[in-house]
């Protein structure tokens, strides 16, 4: 149904399909940490999370973080479930993750 992938090729499949969607599951005050460049933030614990994956293309590749890998990992599952069909989870998450991270504030106020 998804696959756990690392670093490298969560950063190859984003960097060389220009159809993935980077999905941080995390929570607002996690994305204030920093998020993965690109990333579109839907907090997963938050209501309405599975309302708004609802709207998401099921066509396209997702690659999907959180902190650790588990809410991606529950993310992933419950996306399957719904029909999305090309689901990555990153390993061990935004803990493990050895690339930059992008100040969550200006990604937001960029996209207003």
């Amino acid at each position: 149904m998804y696959k756990n992938i690392g670093n490298e090729e969560f950063r190859q499949k984003r960097d060389q399909d220009p159809r993935a969607v980077v999905l941080d599951v995390r929570t607002e005050l996690e994305w204030q940490t920093g998020i993965i460049r690109g990333a579109e933030c839907i907090d997963i614990t938050g209501g309405g999370f599975k309302e708004a994956i609802e709207g998401l293309d099921k066509t396209k590749p997702y690659l999907i973080y959180c902190r650790s890998g588990n809410r991606s990992g529950v993310a992933c599952r419950m996306m399957g479930d719904m029909g999305f069909s090309s689901l990555y989870n990153l390993e061990r998450g935004v803990l493990g993750w050895d690339g930059e991270l992008v100040q969550y504030d200006l990604v937001r106020s960029s996209k207003k």
